[in-house]
């Protein structure tokens, strides 16, 4: 594997698939203001501030949980990650996309994005297929930002699903914008209502 740190590290992803997701932006708003339009079932997932990981697990009564690696790279986070980040446009971030399977299939996809002048010394590149979660839910100063929510899908996965929600962790002077998508195929799995 190729260090996280190459500039030349490829993109992973379909270029006409991205160009025509990506064009549709996400548009985040406070989880409050969703509220009245998320079910109860989905409210207990989306709303909860404690390790998604660990809920996956439970959740998947016994299935297999593996964390799939989509992509990790340099690159210029869009416009909405900076801002939420509070980042300048044109700095570059550690990017990390991921799949959280039970049995293989896709119940979560999530990006990352880590200003790379914060990562001081953190070597994320090395998580493989470990959840970030696992690493940041085991630091004793983890503070997180209030949760946003969108209804928009995932620019960076074909799957679809009913939320998407993210939040920024920081540790230190580590910080870290987490965007999770919820999928239908999970929402299949496991009974819940389509939103």
């Amino acid at each position: 594997m190729r260090p996280i740190f190459d500039p030349e590290v490829p993109v992973t992803r379909n270029r006409t698939e991205r160009h025509t997701r990506s064009s549709f932006a996400a548009s985040w708003r406070p989880l409050l203001a969703g509220r009245p339009a998320m079910s109860p079932a989905w409210w207990a997932w989306v709303a909860t501030r404690d390790s998604l990981t660990a809920r996956l697990i439970e959740a998947g009564a016994g299935r297999a949980f593996r964390v799939r690696l989509l992509g990790q790279h340099l690159g210029k986070p869009s416009l909405d990650e900076a801002q939420a980040l509070g980042l300048p446009l044109d700095r570059l971030a550690w990017l990390r996309e991921v799949a959280l399977c039970l049995d293989e299939r896709p119940w979560v996809v999530a990006r990352s994005v880590a200003p790379l002048a914060q990562l001081r010394g953190q070597r994320l590149e090395r998580l493989g297929e470990r959840s970030l979660g696992s690493w940041l839910f085991r630091q004793p100063d983890l503070q997180r930002s209030p949760i946003e929510i969108t209804t928009a899908t995932a620019s960076f996965h074909p799957a679809f699903g009913p939320w998407g929600r993210r939040s920024v962790f920081r540790h230190g002077r580590f910080a870290v914008l987490v965007q999770e998508f919820f999928l239908d195929a999970m929402a299949d799995e496991l009974g819940l209502p389509s939103r």
